[in-house]
C-alpha cells in the first residue's frame, strides 16, 4: 500500500501530538513548524481529523490541539481514513489491491486489470 500525502502529513502531525500531548493543548503552528507543513494544509488535515473525533480543539489564549481520545486506543488507519478521499480509503480497506487508476500511479494494472 502506499500512502497519500494528506495521510502521511496527518500521521506525522498526529504522532508529533501525541508526543507533546500532556494534557496542555499544543499550537497547530508549533506542529507545522516542526513537521515542515504548511499551516494552513495542516489547518484542513487537522479540521478532518476533529470531524472524526481524534483530535479536540481548544479555543483562545493557550488553546490548540489536543488527542481526541487516549493515544494507546488510537490506530494508524483511522488517521489515514479521517483523510483521505474515498479511493484511497478502498484501497486501504482492500490491502492495496484496488482497480481504482486514479490511487498510486494505476494501482489496477497491478491488481491484473488490463
Amino acid at each position: 500500500m502506499r500512502l497519500s500525502t494528506k495521510g502521511r502529513y496527518a500521521v506525522m502531525a498526529m504522532v508529533d501530538l501525541a508526543q507533546r500531548n500532556g494534557g496542555d493543548p499544543v499550537p497547530l503552528a508549533e506542529i507545522a513548524e516542526r513537521q515542515e507543513i504548511v499551516l494552513s494544509y495542516l489547518d484542513q488535515l487537522f479540521a478532518m481529523l476533529r470531524n472524526s473525533g481524534l483530535v479536540k480543539s481548544v479555543r483562545g489564549p493557550g488553546g490548540g490541539r489536543l488527542l481526541g481520545r487516549n493515544r494507546g486506543a488510537m490506530r494508524i488507519a483511522e488517521v489515514i481514513l479521517a483523510v483521505d478521499d474515498g479511493c484511497e480509503r478502498r484501497v486501504l480497506a482492500t490491502r492495496g489491491r484496488s482497480r481504482c487508476a486514479t490511487f498510486a500511479g494505476g494501482d489496477a494494472a497491478a491488481a491484473g486489470s488490463p
